[in-house]
């Protein structure tokens, strides 16, 4: 077994001056930063006070999987010989929210839309997306349904 270690910054930056006062009176925003990537400035969702124009938690969760996704499927495409010319997906995530406040994710769905070069198998090339879902480490690790919707198109 191989252990693999994530190490952050989060910064929160949306003390307005008075910190956390009022429940309005603060902003949800922060910055995200690991070494020498460049930072993701984040907030909350807008439904709960954030910045529109930043990323919220929830939106990086369903990137993390459809990328996680995307990096598993190309490289077993690669190995098995399916070539890929482009990959787009338009991911989904549904959360729910309770009455309380409380809340999570009931599901998230990929729509992977793959352009294959002629004479690779289109079936082989979506049994690889159940392969590669199999084996996200994103998609493993969360207790709700990851679902797959495929299109394969050959250019």
């Amino acid at each position: 077994m191989k252990i693999h270690r994530y190490v952050l910054n989060l910064e929160w930056t949306g003390n307005r001056g008075e910190g956390t006062r009022t429940l309005s009176g603060y902003g949800r925003e922060h910055r995200i930063s690991a070494g020498a990537k460049p930072p993701i400035n984040g907030s909350s969702d807008p439904s709960f006070r954030g910045d529109p124009t930043c990323w919220n938690p929830e939106e990086l969760l369903v990137a993390s999987i459809a990328a996680c996704h995307k990096l598993w499927y190309l490289g077993l495409c690669a190995e098995a010989g399916v070539i890929v010319q482009g990959y787009t997906d338009q991911p989904e995530g549904l959360m729910v929210e309770e009455a309380g406040g409380a809340g999570q994710f009931e599901s998230v769905t990929l729509r992977p839309c793959v352009t294959i070069a002629a004479g690779s198998d289109p079936e082989l090339a979506v049994a690889l997306h159940d392969k590669a879902h199999a084996m996200c480490f994103i998609a493993r690790s969360v207790n709700f349904p990851v679902r797959n919707l495929p299109t394969i198109r050959t250019g």
